[in-house]
């Protein structure tokens, strides 16, 4: 298509699209190809990645392990931000593609590229959320997006394609689905579940059991927080990707976070997904609940506001801006006293919370009790109701005696010109 491009920096899963790609961008482009793989918790779908990479034609392969740095700098702000999209996805695809893009272009820097590369489809958000890191991060670097070019308009096509060069996928016609993991989050997208109302078989779900298969004894955790941070499980202090593990263990077990969506994409279409965040459900759970006790009434009904847009900020693609930026800088704020303790029960499904305790908690048992006390004169309710129900007193006696006569003439307007 062009001789104008020497290096292109692959965004590379070693799924369909990218496996293809890569020979794609030679044939096409004749340029050199790098593959850039960042390790933020796909687990097996790692192994042999590299080689793979190198088979189909790329001259070198970066992996990177960026569990860390994904979840302290992305998935922990999200959630302590509250933002969930459109009441249920809690925006492990959305967050992961604004850090895997940022390295692509570092690495492309290093590497002296001239172009980044992604194997986003035109119909997807995913393509919005790369690009738009790419402008804000470096907007000199040209971008290839082949499934805006090539002739290839189906998984099937690319089967075929792969098919033709040799490629190994694990995709096939008959398991279609298209998935992305991470260590938050599984995404499944794509075959019998664009049917809305076809339900998915057990199969389909790779990190929890069935609810109803799930142990019938429940179990308990409890998790602590640091400033907004999640750092204990049971009382053993743990880092973020060994915390997040074992809750994704715990959660799986028991059936919990799984979520079928039929979300409003950002180019305009609805699609449906099926998401399973099991360790991310208990963290939000129980996040939520200890802010019940450390945040006041002004500041928690203000950030629930906040957390609508921030969740169509994430969605949408829009990390590297100065709004989230400065929502972040808020949230931050907020979480100074989100320290303490949540207990939860999980059992067949289901994350409930059971107890929260907290050094700054502004809940006072001696002002809530519905016994005997001795901090508050129930008298003084009388006042405040006075005050806080004034405006609905004036209404009603409007209503009740009707609008009284003005001491002042109505103004008359006849014969009024204008200059």
């Amino acid at each position: 298509m062009t001789d104008s491009l020497k290096r292109v920096v692959l965004a590379y899963s070693g799924g369909l699209d990218t496996s293809c790609i890569v020979p794609w961008l030679k044939e096409n482009y004749g340029c050199e190809v790098i593959t850039y793989t960042a390790d933020i918790g796909q687990g097996e779908e790692l192994e042999g990645l590299e080689e793979k990479a190198l088979a189909s034609g790329a001259s070198r392969a970066y992996i990177e392990d960026l569990k860390r740095e994904f979840l302290l700098e992305y998935a922990f702000p999200t959630m302590q931000a509250g933002a969930i999209y459109e009441h249920k996805y809690l925006l492990g695809t959305s967050f992961a593609r604004p850090l895997v893009a940022k390295r692509q272009v570092e690495i492309a820097r290093r590497e002296k590229a001239d172009a980044v590369a992604h194997g986003c489809t035109g119909k997807g958000n995913d393509q919005v959320r790369f690009e738009l890191t790419y402008k804000a991060l470096d907007p000199r670097l040209k971008v290839i997006a082949p499934w805006r070019e090539w002739e290839i308009r189906s998984r099937e096509d690319a089967l075929a394609y792969a098919a033709a060069h040799g490629i190994p996928v694990s995709a096939s016609k008959e398991r279609i689905y298209s998935r992305d993991r991470n260590i938050w989050h599984m995404s499944h997208e794509g075959g019998p579940l664009e049917d809305p109302s076809y339900q998915p078989g057990e199969d389909l779900f790779l990190l929890t059991c069935s609810p109803e298969e799930a142990p019938d004894e429940l179990e308990y955790v409890e998790v602590d927080f640091q400033e907004g941070v999640p750092h204990q499980i049971n009382g053993a202090a743990m880092g973020p990707v060994e915390l997040l593990t074992q809750l994704n263990r715990m959660g799986g077990k028991h059936g919990i976070g799984r979520v079928d969506l039929v979300e409003n994409r950002l180019v305009g279409m609805k699609s449906r997904g099926i998401y399973e965040t099991p360790g991310g459900t208990i963290l939000h759970t129980a996040h939520r609940e200890l802010e019940t006790l450390t945040l006041d009434r002004d500041t928690s009904h203000y950030k629930a506001l906040l957390a609508q847009r921030y969740a169509e900020l994430v969605y949408y693609g829009r990390w590297f801006t100065p709004l989230r930026e400065a929502m972040d800088a808020f949230v931050r704020e907020t979480q100074k006293r989100v320290t303490g303790t949540v207990r939860l029960k999980l059992y067949k499904g289901c994350c409930s919370v059971v107890g929260r305790k907290s050094p700054y908690s502004l809940y006072r048992e001696e002002f809530a009790t519905f016994g005997e006390e001795d901090v508050y004169d129930q008298r003084d309710a009388q006042g405040f109701i006075n005050l806080f129900g004034l405006p609905l007193k004036v209404q009603a006696l409007l209503e009740l005696e009707g609008v009284g006569e003005m001491e002042l003439e109505a103004p008359e307007y006849r014969g009024y010109k204008r200059d």
